[in-house]
């Protein structure tokens, strides 16, 4: 009304749309008669509400068409020329017929109003023209054919799903989903072996059929289906089942392509000996829910009656660091090789191995770059070790786990520990977890704790002492387990590290995995050390305040107090009284058993007192340490005792 401007109408009333449900009406130019159905994909946004339904021409419209027994009509031919069903229109092309058309309810007094709008219409992905779909006799895959839906739905439970999300994501689509069209109009392809008769146009595809021309194919190739005659393709004597003509004509449509793609494990898992089906694990995009993985789940299910895979891994896809699609066209495509080329492929699987990859990953240059510092930290750990095994023969001088210091069992344990937690988290495909674990354990557990302290002992100690000899016990059996724990993801680096240590010609990728030393499990000793760590966080804390406020510049100019009325972390403190001042690396620690005066309470362990001062002794030229021996020793004026006696040790080999 407001389109016409009409203003003087009288609203009679109204009427609910599923109330003219089965109305006849007829149709405005054709001699045809039709009848009002419902659909619940026509909303209150999109059209009038009242739209019309062609069961020729749209999915949609042709399963409504079949639900209310309506005529298939399809007036519209392959070349977009109307058919002798369009009555009057016959002859023209779809889109020159549009005037003719509104000429023609003009002209029948049936044209209220006329007018171009812009709405969403089919088009092709790939140019973005607009295409219209026809409803044309297609080869399809019976879904419900010898219970094949409900195989398949058994067939995925079976499997193992990563992200487990995955599962149930194909389920809803094998269970919604309807036959599968598997025939396509193109000019090159996989042919469909199929034939029809050329009197009646019966079709023909049988056993016996598929496997003769299966034969003219293994000896002309498939591209013979194309210029080879009819009659060379069927058995002798074929006749039509129908009425029992002998002539026949090719089909001219191709297989889909992920008829192709969807049984590929066919010819790559069962045409060779040194493969199994089924695979271990079928990866892909989360697109493939809809596509490979279905496909190929349906192809092998009615084949073989099994699924083609043991395990089913999705991914994201890579974005921007916006989050848009890449696209060269937009210019934010990363380009592999240039990262290459500049940062190595090390650092570029490093970056690849930390990415969560079950969601978006986004990508950029920059993004990728940042990926140098924990890769710098990473082979950093290696020549630490590296640096510190100089002159240590494992086999000679290494030291029995009985032996060592409990600071070096922790460690050993905390390798272990890696083991445990690397293994699990690359055999349930979490990259990432192997990224972060062995992050943490290098940075924080290695270098930022046990490698700091174990400097003094490297560096200082007798060269053959049994307290540095078992730190190179240790430092050995950590880099052993670290090379080969990185062997997939740095694979040069890693490389690099085992050529130092194996004067040979093996490789780390031909090496054992790592396993557990069950000697190394000892929980109650590492719950320990886990507490002590945390107390020399609290400690390390009121060092930090005396740097800033420049009392000391090394922590070694200090000593601490420490003191607790908690009667279970005072016992450990006193049980580890004489190896905290190596731990907290500073000169003294003593445990007081009475409250200090002017002490600050520890942040982790509230009713920790913890007071730091500067040392008061002389400092060793050599360890760095504040002993009180120091310039009482007179051949030795300038060091401590300990250093003192290795000194003596060295000059006596000399």
């Amino acid at each position: 009304m407001k389109l016409q401007e009409i203003e003087d109408y009288k609203r009679l009333g109204s009427i609910k749309g599923k109330s003219l449900e089965g109305l006849k009406y007829q149709h405005t130019i054709m001699k045809r008669e039709g009848s009002v159905v419902l659909a619940n994909y026509v909303t209150l946004t999109d059209g009038t509400g009242c739209v019309h339904t062609a069961p020729g021409h749209g999915q949609d419209d042709y399963q409504t068409g079949l639900k209310y027994n309506m005529p298939i009509v399809s007036p519209v031919g392959a070349t977009g020329i109307f058919t002798e069903e369009a009555g009057d229109f016959a002859g023209l092309n779809i889109y020159d017929a549009n005037k003719t058309i509104t000429e023609k309810l003009d002209e029948l007094g049936l044209l209220l109003h006329m007018d171009k709008i812009n709405h969403s219409y089919p088009h092709c992905w790939r140019c973005r023209k607009p295409v219209i779909f026809r409803a044309t006799e297609q080869w399809f895959v019976g879904i419900d054919h010898k219970e094949l839906r409900t195989n398949a739905l058994d067939e995925i439970k079976k499997s193992d799903w990563i992200p487990s999300w995955g599962e149930v994501r194909l389920s809803n689509m094998i269970k919604d989903r309807p036959d599968w069209c598997i025939s396509r109009q193109r000019s090159w392809g996989v042919p469909i072996p199929a034939f029809y008769c050329t009197q009646c146009n019966e079709s023909l595809l049988d056993v016996k059929v598929v496997n003769h021309v299966r034969d003219m194919f293994l000896k002309h190739g498939a591209d013979s289906w194309f210029y080879k005659e009819t009659n060379e393709f069927l058995p002798e004597g074929t006749k039509c089942s129908k009425c029992g003509s002998i002539d026949f004509e090719k089909e001219n449509d191709i297989f889909d392509v992920w008829f192709e793609s969807g049984s590929s494990h066919h010819s790559v898992l069962n045409k060779r000996d040194a493969l199994a089906f089924p695979a271990n694990i079928y990866l892909e995009g989360s697109d493939q829910h809809r596509g490979w993985f279905q496909l190929s789940l349906l192809l092998s299910v009615a084949a073989w009656e099994k699924a083609p895979f043991k395990t089913v891994l999705t991914h994201g896809f890579v974005v921007d660091e916006h989050g848009k699609k890449m696209s060269k066209s937009l210019g934010n495509f990363v380009s592999v090789g240039d990262a290459l080329k500049e940062l190595g492929g090390d650092i570029v699987r490093l970056w690849t191995s930390s990415m969560e990859y079950r969601n978006e990953m986004h990508a950029s240059p920059e993004i990728i770059l940042k990926t140098s510092d924990p890769y710098r930290r990473i082979r950093n750990t290696f020549r630490y070790i590296l640096g510190n095994l100089s002159g240590f023969d494992p086999e000679n001088d290494s030291v029995e786990y009985a032996q060592m210091p409990e600071i070096d069992r922790w460690a050993l344990y905390k390798t272990d520990e890696l083991i445990t937690s690397v293994t699990s988290a690359y055999e349930s495909f979490q990259f990432h977890r192997v990224y972060h674990n062995v992050l943490n354990f290098c940075v924080v557990e290695m270098s930022s704790f046990y490698f700091d302290i174990m400097k003094d002992r490297l560096y200082t100690f007798s060269k053959s002492s049994v307290e540095r000899r078992a730190t190179q016990t240790v430092l050995h059996r950590i880099n052993s387990v670290l090379v080969r724990l990185l062997a997939p993801v740095l694979v040069y680096t890693s490389e690099e590290v085992w050529n130092e240590i194996n004067q040979d010609d093996s490789s780390v990728h031909l090496s054992e995995w790592p396993v557990i030393n069950e000697q190394y499990t000892d929980k109650t000793l590492n719950d320990k050390w886990e507490t002590i760590i945390k107390v020399k966080t609290d400690v390390a804390r009121e060092l930090e305040a005396m740097r800033a406020a420049k009392q000391i510049g090394s922590s070694l100019e200090a000593a601490v107090e420490l003191y607790t009325e908690d009667a279970e972390l005072f016992g450990l403190l006193k049980e580890y009284e004489n190896d905290l001042a190596m731990i907290f690396i500073v000169s003294d620690v003593t445990i007081s058993s009475e409250p200090l005066d002017s002490a600050n309470n520890g942040e982790i362990f509230e009713k920790l007192s913890i007071k730091t001062s500067v040392a008061d002794s002389n400092k060793c030229d050599r360890c760095w340490n504040y002993r009180n021996e120091v310039g009482k020793i007179e051949k030795y004026p300038t060091l401590c005792n300990r250093c003192a006696e290795v000194i003596e040790e060295v000059e006596a080999q000399t």
